[in-house]
């Protein structure tokens, strides 16, 4: 497929180039069926020829340009309407019916306080534009009326609060939340262009409106009964969320190279995906983070990362010939794997006389469990190299509650 982006430089339209490249590359092969050929970026700086060139040969149109923060009221109706007027007839001169695409907002709805403003007014023209042109070529055409968006590349201090709090928030600035408690419905952009993706496929979410509630009437291409040219294409994955719990998210963010502590970030969480966005934002002074060593004649220790429910990560290095361990715990248990070097690692049972020997090296990546209740060292075999292990352990050091007690494995008797 030849695919047509118009706004192709805007926070969406690169993410979803950039998506589509990895089609066209061969990077990506998740996304189904899709075949990508050509991606025809149309933006602001391209010019009429260029435009008239992508319409004639397009196979689907994604159109996202659009006007949000104007200099005057009147460039609402022309970068939001205008432009998509001049599209349509583009693609009418060359008979294109194409699938078109059009990105309009749930501002266009034109109620509550929305109910004034010219930007949605100016989105609900291009709204019955499409569908118009919809009626008169037979093209199948999916208005989507999003939600605030966020994720990585957008920009901040223009039109998303959550791209502004995570710039400044990353880069020491201040920043101003006059209501914790406002809420606000989310898409991220991933979530966004995985919707796209299903347009390209017929497979798009459709949805009529009640109001501001949005209705779902299925898939299309799913054999459903759905009255295209009535319904729109809608995002089935966003996040409700107070301005408040965003800026809290924000500031653990924020700490966590100092307190090392992971926050839980679930698959598919609002949390994980406001992470993602936050990272994004950081500037090259913040990228690396030192962290505390604990260094004696033995070698040393660094704690790497600690999380809510799943223990702590770190790195321990043993100089040549030493040992080092000798102590058991009742409840906690570790994984060990050396990363560098010879080692040899013991464990005993508690009471117990027997040692199960395990000899591991940086020649086969292998595991060792650490067992509660078996006393357990690690013995660096190398006369010359040092001895890299990475840990993980079951729960966060706490020095008030080490649960961590001497004694030798292999007790040399007279």
């Amino acid at each position: 497929m030849k695919i047509l982006v118009t706004g192709a430089k805007g926070f969406v339209g690169r993410n979803l180039c950039a998506a589509l490249q990895n089609v066209r590359d061969g990077k990506d092969r998740s996304r189904g069926d899709v075949q990508v050929s050509e991606v025809m970026e149309y933006d602001i700086d391209s010019t009429s020829e260029q435009l008239d060139d992508y319409c004639a040969k397009a196979d689907f149109v994604f159109n996202l340009a659009g006007v949000n923060r104007p200099k005057s009221q009147d460039e609402f109706a022309k970068g939001n309407f205008g432009f998509a007027s001049t599209l349509l007839d583009t693609l009418k001169r060359h008979r294109n019916t194409c699938p078109v695409m059009l990105s309009s907002s749930v501002q266009a709805t034109l109620i509550g306080r929305y109910a004034d403003g010219e930007y949605g007014k100016s989105k609900r023209a291009g709204e019955d534009l499409f569908f118009e042109y919809g009626r008169q070529t037979g093209a199948r055409v999916i208005v989507y009326r999003f939600p605030n968006l966020f994720g990585k590349w957008c920009r901040p201090n223009y039109n998303s609060a959550v791209a502004t709090f995570c710039h400044n928030i990353a880069n020491d600035l201040p920043i101003q939340v006059n209501d914790p408690a406002t809420e606000l419905e989310l898409l991220y952009i991933d979530d966004l262009v995985d919707e796209m993706f299903l347009a390209l496929q017929g497979r798009e979410h459709r949805c009529v409106y009640e109001g501001l509630a949005i209705i779902p009437q299925g898939e299309a291409g799913t054999g459903n009964k759905i009255d295209l040219g009535a319904t729109y294409g809608y995002c089935p994955t966003t996040h409700h969320v107070t301005l408040g719990r965003i800026v809290d998210l924000l500031h653990t963010f924020a700490r966590q190279p100092e307190t090392l502590l992971m926050p839980d970030i679930p698959q598919g969480s609002f949390e994980k995906k406001l992470y993602s966005t936050y990272l994004s934002y950081l500037p090259q002074h913040k990228v690396k983070v030192p962290l505390k060593t604990n260094v004696d004649a033995r070698g040393s220790f660094t704690e790497m990362l600690r999380t809510i429910s799943c223990g702590q990560f770190s790195v321990n290095i043993s100089k040549p010939g030493i040992t080092k361990g000798q102590h058991w715990h009742n409840t906690k248990w570790e994984f060990f794997m050396v990363v560098h070097g010879h080692a040899l690692v013991q464990e005993r049972l508690i009471g117990t006389d027997e040692v199960w020997n395990f000899e591991v090296s940086d020649s086969k990546l292998e595991m060792i469990h650490l067992l509660p209740g078996y006393t357990h060292n690690i013995i660096n075999l190398s006369d010359t190299d040092d001895l890299i292990t990475l840990i993980w352990a079951n729960e966060a050091f706490d020095p008030n509650r080490p649960d961590t007690y001497f004694e030798q494995v292999e007790q040399h008797k007279s």
